[in-house]
């Protein structure tokens, strides 16, 4: 594994886009001064991960970012991108050459950490670059004045040093966030611990209180099982009380038909009845003037008679004209027959008018029951 090519845009001294191959590995960058040598080694380490603008050499991040200068405008971003070969995985990455790319924006100040063109987290470029004797505190990259501070380094640092460069660095970080990780553990075993104790505490209440639950539930479905048997003995009550109730309305209905029909016959008859004793009345009156004009003719025929008494009497008492009394006699006869001929006619009269009558107001009497019936059955099918 080595830095193939290093591709800088808008970083410190490089407002252009600039790209340095290597085509071998590299030992160091020489040249005069203000070329910028120290703004290419800053680069890799800024691309490695490096957080502190001091140690890019500067008072904020933003620094890193072209500032411009009498004949350039400055930039907006800044941008740098490691190319490394690796053919021989030492690289946690299958890919024969992986691209690790920085930028930085200078209105938002947010950074973006790429591999390969894919947005990751720095976390992720730390970790890729982990125990490969890479990184922004390695010996990989020495700059300017790095001899004289290793020399001039205390013990324990110096000894920090040694380990970055033997790849110890790893496994220290590792055992570092192991131990880390085991405090976190025995914090939560700890608390786990409490919480245990504390809900030992709750368990008798809480079986009691479980119990009661249980019991609830039982009850409670008990409760609803009865709900269920008394509301469906409710429902079959309901439907035999519609099918009586039906079958009632069934029966009045049949009724109120059998009313109708025996109101409208009897109201046909009551109509006939009365048309009838109309006509009897008309008959009763036009016999009654007859009957006032054979009373007149009978009385009239009667003083005739006594007439022709007297008269008779006057002759057999004279001896005169026997054969006309004779026939006068047999006038008043026949008179006499026609008379009671006409009684007897009255009378059949009065007796037919007399049934007529009867007839009428037994007719009358069943309408007014039917009637009766009638709204009866009415009155029960509205309710």
């Amino acid at each position: 594994m080595f830095l193939k090519r290093i591709e800088m845009q808008g970083f410190k001294s490089f407002a252009d886009r600039t790209v340095i191959q290597f085509d071998h590995p590299i030992t160091g960058i020489v040249g005069p001064n203000g070329c910028g040598k120290s703004n290419i080694a800053d680069s890799v380490r800024w691309v490695l991960g490096e957080q502190s603008a001091k140690s890019m050499r500067g008072d904020k991040m933003n620094d890193v970012i072209f500032a411009g200068s009498a004949d350039r405008r400055r930039v907006n971003m800044a941008e740098v991108t490691l190319v490394f070969d690796n053919t021989n995985h030492i690289l946690n990455d299958d890919k024969d050459e992986i691209e690790v790319t920085r930028r930085l924006f200078r209105d938002s100040g947010e950074a973006e950490y790429l591999i390969n063109r894919k947005n990751v987290r720095l976390k992720d470029i730390v970790d890729l670059f982990l125990d490969t004797g890479l990184g922004k505190d390695s010996l990989s990259i020495i700059s300017q004045g790095n001899v004289l501070s290793f020399a001039e380094a205390k013990p324990l640092e110096r000894r920090g040093i040694f380990e970055e460069a033997a790849g110890v660095a790893k496994y220290k970080k590792r055992k570092l966030e192991s131990l880390s990780k085991l405090e976190r553990t025995k914090a939560n075993l700890d608390r786990s611990n409490d919480i245990l104790i504390e809900l030992e505490k709750q368990v008798s209440p809480l079986k009691r209180q479980a119990r009661k639950a249980e019991i609830y539930r039982e009850k409670k479905k008990r409760l609803e099982e009865i709900e269920i048997s008394v509301l469906v003995q409710d429902i079959e009550s309901i439907h035999a009380d519609i099918e009586t109730a039906k079958k009632a309305l069934f029966d009045i209905e049949t009724k109120t038909t059998m009313f109708s029909t025996d109101i409208q016959i009897n109201e046909t008859k009551l109509s006939e009845s009365r048309r009838q004793i109309s006509i009897l009345d008309r008959e009763i009156n036009d016999l009654q003037d007859e009957l006032m004009k054979k009373f007149n003719e009978i009385a009239g025929l009667e003083a005739r008679r006594t007439e022709l008494d007297e008269k008779r009497k006057y002759i057999v008492e004279t001896g005169t004209n026997e054969q006309k009394a004779k026939q006068l006699a047999g006038l008043i006869e026949e008179a006499k027959v026609e008379y009671e001929d006409r009684q007897k006619r009255l009378d059949n009269l009065n007796t037919e008018i007399r049934l007529y009558s009867q007839q009428l107001s037994a007719a009358a009497a069943n309408i007014v029951d039917k009637r009766s019936e009638y709204d009866q059955a009415s009155n029960r099918l509205r309710s």
